[in-house]
């Protein structure tokens, strides 16, 4: 059995044959336990998690009630009795946020960027919308997954930087850091994708609204990323990987023929 908790709750066979899984309270009590794949969930903690701030008189018997409808939905092996409480009976591969997060992982690990740019797609393409979606209220934990989510959005788009594809990464950069201004590295990710699609005006124009925005609403400078992105972007010749140019030496070749009228021939080299 597969479960989706990158979402609206979902179970499926292995096969990919969904499990009808009816009820909002029923879909929150299987995303309480997928949450802790094979561990025994204390039965408070599952109450808190289906009812939230609301709880039923009785939320012992409601909650036995809750998980019987469950087995009877995905097999009565499928949850089991544990220590004062519930377990799924499955394992972290078989849900699907810590597929993704092992994705990620794996993804940021690959030194070749055309393999961890593959990586990195599957994992996004687990999600179908915010995480843990039908928990009642699940703030902290979703924000954990949310986080994790940027974390691997900025590493693909890094990848596609990697591999030359600034322009097309521009429209998703544009629109993250737009909803998260004061994320600096997703800011760095931007103004090198400007300035790798040859819009070094763009690029500097991005940085100086960075550095207002940090100002205004932090009372800080850039951090030490974006401060050096910066000196590139005003010294192309002295950026890392560009060889700096240096004036020819007095009396060489270089220096003669660089000091010579126009149409003129440099003086030949002395005699030993």
């Amino acid at each position: 059995m597969r479960y989706a908790i990158l979402g609206t709750t979902q179970a499926s066979h292995d096969d990919g044959t969904t499990v009808a899984v009816g009820g909002a309270r029923l879909r929150a009590l299987l995303t309480a336990l997928a949450l802790r794949p094979g561990r025994a969930v204390p039965a408070a903690l599952l109450v808190g998690q289906v009812w939230d701030a609301d709880p039923p008189a009785e939320a012992v018997p409601a909650l036995q009630a809750l998980v019987g409808r469950l087995r009877r939905a995905l097999g009565h092996a499928a949850v089991r009795s544990g220590p004062g409480g519930y377990l799924l009976d499955a394992e972290r591969e078989d849900v699907d946020a810590f597929r993704f997060e092992r994705l990620v992982r794996a993804a940021a690990d690959v030194p070749d960027p055309a393999a961890a740019a593959v990586l990195y797609d599957e994992a996004l393409a687990l999600w179908r919308g915010p995480a843990l979606a039908s928990l009642p209220e699940a703030t902290a934990e979703a924000a954990r997954w949310e986080a994790v989510r940027m974390d691997a959005r900025r590493g693909r788009l890094g990848v596609a930087l990697a591999l030359g594809e600034a322009e097309a990464a521009l429209p998703e950069l544009a629109e993250l850091c737009a909803r998260q201004p004061l994320d600096e590295p997703l800011q760095v990710l931007r103004i090198r994708a400007l300035r790798a699609a040859g819009r070094p005006a763009q690029a500097l124009a991005a940085y100086e609204a960075v550095r207002r925005d940090l100002s205004a609403r932090l009372g800080t400078d850039p951090g030490p990323q974006l401060r050096s992105l910066h000196a590139e972007l005003l010294d192309p010749a002295g950026a890392p990987g560009t060889p700096a140019r240096r004036d020819p030496a007095p009396g060489s070749v270089r220096g003669a023929e660089a000091s010579a009228p126009s149409g003129a021939t440099p003086p030949a080299p002395a005699p030993p």
